[in-house]
């Protein structure tokens, strides 16, 4: 038996050997391209093993490979009813010239999603970062109306996603969102501004996804230190409704609305009082002498160059609104006041030099062509009447010491054949004397009209939009 394997041994051998060296010179003879490209391959299957994504722990006891998790759960049946809870961290700025407010706040979703239900024995929930959070399904909820957002990264993604062992999820982040605010400026500074932030799904409308308020007693939670420098806040409430779209039909839409009343301490320092204080000191001009010309001038210039930069100042800080606010109202009144104080003194100018002039022309006229003689003279001291005399053109002529050599010739009783001396005007002709005569008058009237006129329109204005 041994003899005959020795015999196939030695007639295996040699066939053998000739084989082996076939293979080497074919190896040997093979192009150098071919080789490179087996290297590359294996090099290839090495590397795709090295990046291979290995699950964690948490992960394989979660099964998130085994599902489709781009897929709403329960995909198919009835929508998944999500809860929405905030709380607002603080308000960071609210501008009246972009009609927006910046808020910053803590979104909390609810829901379940059987696809991540786990076996625990103590019952104890599980905590994750943002990491897991891109590889299973959460609500695509945005704000409405926003310009811009963005969520917390320092000192790492402020997201967190805790799961329970029946499903449950509590998907939690921190974000900065800047959304636009509708305002209203009819009665600014006096105003009160209601603001809202809306939450919806973006995706998944009410047949999909059913968006409510997580606790219908207390949704919205706000920090009590939430302060701000024009405004106070008058209320925080939460509401919900309905959005349609006509393509996409009707989605849940979650309101978060407060009521903002602005601060009038800061515009009352800055606007108002020294606006009074202007209209108060054109005033002044009442009782300055109406001679004083540049002295009254250049102070109602003054006071209307400063309502100018009032009025400037308040309007930059504004958006071009096309209708009328109500510190324009006041502003503008009150312009008008300084306006007319400087018209009253223009008139009053205008009328003493009216006045002025009418003088000098009597004393010209009484001193060239008027010789007093002994009849005239009589005339002036009432004792002698002539029906051709007109004295209207003299003024008051001073009475001067003449023996009334001829009261006991004639009677003391009128001249049946004469007449008093005087020119007959029209009603208009005397209104005008009136006025010219006393023209000083009118700055004495002034000094009442003017401040009973501003203090009536004052009540007014704080009566209609306080």
């Amino acid at each position: 038996m041994l003899l005959f394997w020795e015999l196939i041994f030695l007639t295996l051998l040699p066939v053998a050997m000739e084989t082996g060296s076939a293979n080497h010179a074919k190896r040997r003879h093979q192009p150098p391209a071919a080789q490179e490209v087996k290297q590359e391959s294996r090099s290839e299957i090495k590397r795709s093993d090295s990046t291979k994504v290995h699950l964690t722990k948490s992960e394989q006891l979660l099964r998130v490979d085994d599902h489709d998790f781009a897929m709403r759960p329960g995909f198919g049946g009835p929508a998944v009813p999500v809860g929405i809870d905030v709380q607002i961290e603080s308000i960071d700025s609210i501008s009246e010239v972009d009609m927006d407010f910046t808020m910053t706040l803590y979104l909390r979703h609810y829901w379940k999603d059987g696809r991540l239900a786990f076996p625990s024995s103590n019952n104890r929930s599980m905590t994750f970062d943002g990491r897991l959070v891109k590889k299973i399904w959460v609500p695509d909820v945005f704000f409405v109306h926003s310009k811009r957002s963005f969520i917390h990264d320092t000192t790492m993604e402020n997201i967190m996603l805790r799961v329970y062992p029946d499903g449950h999820i509590l998907y939690s982040l921190r974000t900065t969102v800047t959304a636009i605010c509708a305002m209203d400026f009819s009665n600014f500074p006096l105003d009160t501004q209601n603001c809202s932030l809306e939450l919806e799904s973006y995706a998944y409308n009410e047949k999909d996804l059913l968006l409510h308020w997580k606790n219908e007693n207390e949704p919205l939670k706000t920090d009590e230190q939430i302060l701000l420098a024009q405004f106070f806040i008058q209320e925080f409430r939460a509401s919900s409704g309905l959005a349609f779209y006509s393509s996409t039909g009707w989605y849940n839409r979650l309101f978060i609305n407060f009521i903002l009343r602005r601060h009038i301490f800061f515009f009352l320092l800055q606007t108002y009082f020294p606006t009074m204080l202007m209209v108060m000191l054109s005033w002044v001009s009442f009782w300055i002498d109406r001679r004083a010309v540049p002295a009254r001038v250049s102070l109602g210039i003054t006071i209307i160059l400063t309502m100018t930069t009032i009025i400037t100042g308040v309007n930059a800080s504004m958006p071009r609104v096309s209708y009328v606010k109500a510190v324009d109202i006041y502003l503008w009144v009150s312009f008008l006041f300084v306006f007319f104080s400087i018209i009253e003194y223009a008139a009053v100018n205008y009328i003493t030099t009216v006045e002025e002039r009418m003088k000098m022309k009597k004393r010209e006229k009484f001193s060239d062509s008027f010789r007093l003689n002994q009849t005239q003279i009589m005339a002036f001291d009432g004792c002698y009447h002539d029906s051709q005399l007109d004295l209207s053109h003299y003024g008051e002529a001073p009475h001067l010491n003449v023996p009334n050599t001829e009261a006991s010739e004639h009677p003391t009783g009128p001249n049946p054949g004469g007449q008093q001396l005087r020119r007959r005007k029209s009603v208009k002709g005397n209104i005008v004397e009136i006025i010219i005569k006393n023209n000083h008058a009118i700055d004495t009237y002034s000094r009442v009209l003017f401040p009973s006129a501003f203090i009536l329109f004052n009540f007014i204005y704080w009566c209609l939009f306080s």
